[in-house]
């Protein structure tokens, strides 16, 4: 049988099992988890927390179409909900838009629908909401809910600027609109919130309502009850609106696809000096398509989204920032504004790139935020204003002090070794370098969560000799510890024990934590969905086998061997001290046990009580369901809701002592914490 070519890199041909279940497999986890994260990061977002940037949510949410253009996910829309609302249906479903994020998308989507007029507004970054009236009078308002059913925040809505109360016509149907917060309300009273539409939304769903005053509504939408064809078209639509006193979406109207783009380039330009957020246009059929508008996410219209903010500066210097063994190259440039911070160093992640754009001190650089987060320099600005075309004129434009070239690191400084320039990664190759085995150290800590070990104790440990290697931290001795100035007894027990907690790590985890260069928890993710899924098998790959691995390479699969050999003795030390497993291995005594806590606890705080549970391979619930196993209180008699529950659900009641019995560590090695 013959197998694709774009189905090689899942392949590992060591391993005798079907290619294609292999395929399947990753592609259905795959698929999971994307609609998992998709499903919360929905919820925060329409709930007014949102976790993750538009950016961020489109990157995700763009593979999961590409993976599973059918999955149920993306064809519902995010639900908000508030406790203490009513609910009630909407009579305009509010679905979700199709998105098109460059003009090469839009393009496709405006050749396939070869609309006459295209009705252009802005697409408006805040909380949708429905307003329902009655023969004229408003009669409530909800919020976008699961796009059928939404919150009634009616009260709340009849305070904000915009929301029109009495039409002065017997006129029944519905409206849409956006709420928004304006950027001068928001730094002037609200600037603890993340953003704008983050603090309307806060503010539209308090039960009392205070705030909603500052809160404003733009309308683009209106149908009437029981009538389609009351409106036959968009801009009828708008025209009505104004008529009746709203406030409507700024909106144009253009005959062709190549107007529309270059609008948008305008508006991307000047959306900072708008009193509110948007993140793109809105464009839409002029044609009123009410089957079209009932879809989940109707096809006549669509998102057409900005691209990444991107500003150009001049790169002034390059700083190498030390991370284990790597050196990664920062370039610092000319302070320039991006999505509303001000940014003046900017990620060139490796020699490759700064190579590969040409870079030099004093070229004109493009300059964006991946995700509106982590500003990078995309390439060179300009490179016919009298800008360097190849590294090779360098020496006769060296006259002119402006332009110089970028000076790459030669020595590690902690241990004097000459760097080896991979391309991709600049690092020390040292394997005793003691700058790498103290951040390997440190990495140990972080992927267990050891948060008593703190790194001016770990730097101080390290740099008196007691710590050589991660396995050393197991032999850590209270009485040694408590002899640290500021340290005491107690700090020193709470340390060794959390330290000696015993934890059961997947393979992948276990991996990462030793801090193979490069080699995070996800790529080993990968490897051990290929089949090799224990220490021993991937010891026992090579370089060629391990490369054929999806998303790996030969490059990663070598630093993986490599890494492998390096770490070989600290790991087996560290399985060593009983401590530590690899799931899959011996369970934990609380593996598959779930526990929920309610009331004070005595002895401890709660979050020492949870760590002990999480150390011993059980689960922490928020709330009281069929399938938790304890309830942990204090004052199991109360008439709380959660005891309510437990008792009624027949899950078991633990008081803090019980709680202390069944979560006592069986080697009776550990202090109390």
């Amino acid at each position: 049988m013959r197998i694709p070519a774009r189905v090689q890199p899942f392949i590992n041909y060591n391993v005798k099992i079907d290619y294609y279940k292999i395929i399947v497999a990753l592609k259905n986890t795959r698929i999971t988890e994307l609609e998992n994260l998709i499903g919360e990061y929905q919820a925060s977002y329409y709930n007014g927390e949102a976790e993750i940037t538009d950016a961020e949510f489109d990157t995700l949410w763009d593979e999961l179409k590409r993976l599973a253009p059918e999955s149920p996910v993306i064809k519902r829309v995010g639900a908000d909900s508030v406790d203490g609302f009513p609910k009630a249906r909407h009579l305009i479903p509010m679905g979700s838009q199709e998105k098109a994020a460059n003009p090469g998308e839009f393009r496709e989507w405006a050749d396939k629908l070869g609309l006459p007029l295209f009705i252009v507004q802005y697409k408006l970054d805040g909380a949708s909401l429905e307003l329902q009236y009655k023969n004229g009078r408003l009669d409530r308002a909800l919020t976008r809910g699961d796009g059928i059913i939404g919150d009634d925040i009616s009260a709340n809505a009849r305070k904000m600027r915009g929301v029109v109360q009495d039409l002065c016509t017997d006129w029944s149907g519905g409206i849409r609109g956006e709420v928004l917060m304006s950027h001068e309300i928001w730094l002037t009273k609200y600037s603890g919130k993340a953003n704008c539409r983050n603090a309307a939304n806060g503010l539209m769903r308090r039960k009392e309502g205070d705030g909603c005053e500052d809160l404003m509504l733009i309308t683009y939408d209106v149908s009437a009850t029981g009538n389609d064809a009351y409106f036959s078209t968009e801009i009828e639509k708008i025209t009505w609106l104004s008529e009746h006193g709203f406030t409507v979406s700024e909106t144009k109207i253009f005959d062709n696809a190549e107007s529309v783009i270059q609008y948008r380039a305008i508006i991307a330009q000047e959306r900072m000096s708008l009193p509110f957020d948007i993140d793109g246009l809105v464009v839409k059929d002029d044609k009123t398509d009410m089957n079209d508008l009932r879809r989940a996410r109707p096809e006549r219209q669509i998102a057409f989204k900005f691209e990444l903010e991107q500003a150009i500066s001049v790169l002034r210097d390059v700083e190498w920032s030390e991370s284990g063994a790597t050196y990664t190259p920062i370039g610092i440039i000319d302070p320039v504004r991006l999505a509303g911070t001000k940014v003046k160093r900017a990620n060139l992640c490796n020699p490759a790139m700064i190579r590969d754009m040409k870079l030099h001190i004093g070229s004109s650089v493009i300059v964006v935020k991946r995700g509106e987060i982590i500003p990078k320099i995309e390439g060179r600005a300009d490179l016919a204003h009298g800008e360097l075309e190849d590294a090779a004129d360098m020496p006769l434009f060296c006259q002119n002090s402006q332009f110089r070239p970028i000076d790459m690191p030669q020595i590690c400084k902690t241990c004097g070794t000459a760097l080896v320039d991979a391309g991709t990664r600049l690092y020390c190759p040292n394997t005793d370098c003691p700058k790498r085995l103290l951040h390997r150290i440190k990495k140990w800590v972080n992927v267990l969560d050891i948060r008593e070990a703190g790194k001016k104790t770990l730097e101080r440990l390290f740099n008196e000799g007691r710590l050589k290697r991660v396995a050393d931290l197991y032999t850590l001795e209270v009485e040694e510890l408590a002899a640290f100035e500021r340290m005491g007894e107690l700090s020193a027990s709470k340390l060794v024990y959390n330290i000696r907690s015993p934890r059961s790590l997947s393979l992948a985890d276990f991996i990462a934590g030793f801090d193979i260069e490069g080699v995070g928890s996800q790529i080993m993710e990968y490897v051990t969905q290929a089949g090799y899924d224990s220490l021993e098998k991937l010891r026992a790959t090579g370089v060629e086998a391990l490369s054929e691995v999806f998303r790996m390479g030969e490059l990663t699969a070598r630093v993986v061997v490599d890494g492998l050999k390096e770490t070989a003795d600290d790991m087996d030390a560290v399985l060593k001290t009983g401590f530590i497993t690899i799931a899959g291995g011996k369970e934990l005594p609380l593996t598959g046990k779930s526990f929920c806590f309610t009331g004070e606890l005595k002895t401890m705080k709660r979050g020492d009580a949870e760590a002990r549970v999480k150390a011993l391979g059980g689960v922490i619930k928020t709330s009281v369901t069929q399938s938790l196993s304890y309830l942990v209180t204090n004052e199991p008699e109360s008439g709380s809701s959660k005891n309510k529950k437990a008792v009624k659900f027949g899950i078991t009641l633990l008081d803090e002592d019980g709680f202390l019995k069944l979560t006592e560590h069986p080697s009776g090695k550990l202090p109390n914490p």
